[in-house]
């Protein structure tokens, strides 16, 4: 597998606006549009800074989600990183070669149109990992 770049860093917050609004204020950062992703249980916006990964501030629509679930269990904060890949089923072949245990062993949907796949956390110390594939 090849990574080609870390995409972005996710990070769970109760208020998706004020968040969106004090980042931008605060950091001087420019903020990309909302996007609902009710297969994901999930609104969220990429805000981003000249030459760095996105920030992706996430946020639940709806107490059902691993998003609610992570918030109720953690608090606010960072949820996971992620990498983009160039060829994602492959990328997940390799890893289950590999022993790596995987949350999606195929791809689902992401946002922008893209095709996104979790690892589990216990594989990287702890840290949920997505990788995406663009559109």
């Amino acid at each position: 597998m090849r990574i080609k770049k870390m995409d972005h860093i996710a990070i769970a917050v109760k208020d998706l606006q004020g968040s969106i609004a004090r980042w931008v204020k605060a950091l001087g950062m420019v903020a990309g549009e909302v996007e609902d992703l009710p297969e994901r249980g999930v609104r969220l916006c990429k805000i981003k800074a000249p030459g760095s990964p996105a920030l992706e501030l996430i946020s639940p629509l709806g107490e059902d989600s691993t998003v609610a679930r992570f918030l109720s269990d953690h608090g606010e904060g960072i949820h996971h990183f992620c990498f983009e890949v160039q060829d994602i089923e492959k990328s997940l072949e390799q890893m289950k070669r590999g022993g790596v245990p995987l949350i999606h062993e195929r791809p689902v949907s992401g946002a922008g149109g893209s095709r996104i796949a979790f690892i589990h956390p216990r594989s990287f110390n702890g840290v949920l990992i997505e990788l995406v594939e663009k559109k």
